[in-house]
């Protein structure tokens, strides 16, 4: 009999990641390179836009429009590390600058068009971008609007010549799209002359340096700590990930994706313009995300992968379109959603969702790729992928704990981020170079990671990661509002759905709609509560030290919300 110190220890890990197959090269200026002369005359992106133009560009297209973003960077004096933003909806400027900065040397920034102004104002500080290129207009905001209210001297500064104490490495505003520009803000025509300046052979030089390991991307997740936080990555882990998710999805060269989800979440740049590119696809590209229109350009342009997530799908179904349009040519859909349910699509695909990552993992650290027999991938998260260690620890020890034993997902490998903008490494990683992931979960004898949920409160809605202390800090200066803890309940199509349980100050009447308002104006849309539950203070169970223990009032707002509406 096995005594239980003799017991398999919760450890797993991947095959080299030199034997992983479908790997071109690992840095951005690479990646692009090896795809655009692989593809050359392939349609790469198209677009249409509101007048009814559309307009198509091919693979070689795609590197000339890169090249000529990377130029003016040079010409504007980005240089190796050097930050640029990214402030737009899901246009083809979005694409060419992000391989643009790369080409340059730079650290591509990329930023929600989701943000409020005072969530704006933070990532901009925090990012110490020094080029923000930006559309003005997305939906009804107006960032350049917005940004001349948050610096004043956006308006009456001429292009270059910024100096805010607010935000003091910024010099310069670039706009793309429509809009008139005024004061900092230049035009992209504009913008692009500059490239003049820089010769050829200078790019060339500059995107040959790029190494690796260079600090490539930062992208944004919201965290426990109420801010959002700035996740550096290295160029191989963007490249790994975006020749991986095309083995992981199973694409052929026939793909055609529709995107419907912001790109500056790393989930959909990887399952978007990773898999779609690392193939030889076409990326058609929708600005934000319209149902009627989405099922109009996966008609028209014959789509076989639509990219996006169960909540927007579900959304299709209430579109006017939706009885009368034909998407036969839907190849990579799963039939268990509403999409791949409808009458005129006739797939087997089944998508690979026996997987688990994170942001920090640039996506996926764990999986099986698509097509894997149920009884090998089970009910489970899959096996580590090539280059990566998983680990099941003690949340409180950090001890690797026994198979099968549940506790929290520690995992370490290529993908790996370089660390959190403004926090030392020693602080995010233990001593052996793990990153404690904050979710639970337990490990099988075969070496699968079965996901459990999260140890720390952040919550996942439709995709996007919410912070209960972000929201509960808007909350606190709400007149009436005396204490509030926000929560995530299980939800058919969001995966969880955002609830502030908000304990009234005495004597003070509360509207949820006006509520809901004032943090609107504050938050971005998807971290607004769905729902707001006036509670007693006895209602909510706190510990010893006066936190609300948050797993309690999750389970008692579920039972609630049945109870009133017999489901969620």
């Amino acid at each position: 009999m096995t005594s239980a110190a003799q017991a398999p220890v919760s450890v797993a890990r991947g095959v080299p990641l030199s034997d992983e197959p479908g790997l071109g090269p690992l840095t951005l200026p690479g990646y692009l390179r090896e795809v655009t002369r692989r593809f050359a005359d392939r349609e790469a992106l198209v677009m249409h836009h509101p007048d009814g133009a559309v307009e198509r560009w091919s693979y070689a297209d795609f590197w000339d429009r890169a090249t000529e973003v990377a130029r003016a960077l040079v010409a504007c004096g980005v240089g190796k590390d050097s930050r640029v933003g990214i402030l737009m909806s899901n246009r083809p400027e979005w694409i060419f600058a992000f391989f643009g900065v790369g080409l340059a040397g730079g650290v591509a920034v990329v930023l929600s068009t989701f943000s409020t102004p005072p969530e704006l104002e933070y990532l901009l500080r925090s990012s110490c971008i020094s080029i923000l290129l930006l559309e003005r207009h997305v939906i009804k905001k107006d960032f350049g609007a917005v940004l001349a209210e948050l610096e004043p001297d956006v308006h009456t500064s001429r292009p270059g010549a910024l100096r805010s104490l607010k935000f003091p490495f910024l010099r310069r505003l670039v706009m793309a799209g429509t809009g008139a520009p005024f004061g900092m803000i230049e035009t992209w025509a504009g913008f692009l002359a500059r490239g003049q300046a820089t010769p050829a052979p200078l790019l060339e030089v500059i995107a040959a340096a790029v190494k690796p390991a260079d600090p490539g991307v930062l992208f944004f997740s919201s965290g426990s700590t109420g801010r959002p936080k700035g996740i550096l990555s290295a160029h191989r882990a963007v490249a790994i990930q975006c020749w991986r998710w095309r083995r992981h999805l199973g694409l052929g060269d026939d793909v055609r994706t529709l995107t419907v989800n912001g790109l500056f979440w790393s989930g959909n740049f990887c399952q978007a313009i990773g898999a779609t590119f690392s193939s030889g696809g076409a990326l058609v590209l929708l600005a934000t995300f319209d149902p009627g229109e989405a099922l109009r350009l996966m008609e028209c342009e014959r789509v076989t992968y639509p990219a996006g997530w169960p909540h927007q799908w579900a959304r299709l179904q209430e579109a006017s379109n939706w009885p009368s349009v034909d998407l036969s040519s839907l190849r990579y859909v799963d039939t268990s959603t509403a999409l791949g349910r409808h009458r005129t699509v006739f797939t087997n695909w089944v998508n690979p969702v026996w997987s688990y990552g994170n942001t920090e993992t640039f996506t996926i650290s764990t999986g099986f790729p698509s097509g894997t027999p149920l009884e090998v991938a089970g009910d489970t998260y899959g096996e580590p992928l090539p280059g990566n260690t998983i680990r099941i620890v003690d949340p409180l020890t950090g001890a690797v704990l026994p198979r099968g034993q549940s506790g929290e997902i520690a995992v370490k490998g290529p993908t790996l981020m370089l660390g959190y903008i403004g926090v030392p490494v020693d602080e995010t990683l233990d001593e052996e170079g793990f990153f404690r992931t904050g979710d639970g979960g337990h490990m099988d004898d075969r070496g699968r990671l079965s996901w459990h949920g999260r140890l720390t409160d952040v919550i996942k809605t439709g995709g996007a990661n919410v912070s209960p202390v972000e929201v509960d800090n808007e909350l606190a200066r709400y007149p009436g509002v005396r204490r509030s803890q926000t929560v995530g309940v299980p939800h058919e199509t969001l995966g969880e759905m955002v609830v502030s349980c908000i304990v009234p100050k005495e004597g003070c009447v509360l509207e949820p709609g006006a509520i809901r308002d004032f943090l609107r104006a504050r938050l971005a849309s998807y971290k607004t509560p769905r729902r707001i539950l006036f509670v007693k203070d006895d209602e909510l169970s706190v510990t010893g030290s006066d936190k609300v223990k948050t797993a309690a009032l999750r389970e008692w707002v579920a039972r609630r919300l049945q109870a009133e509406t017999g489901s969620l």
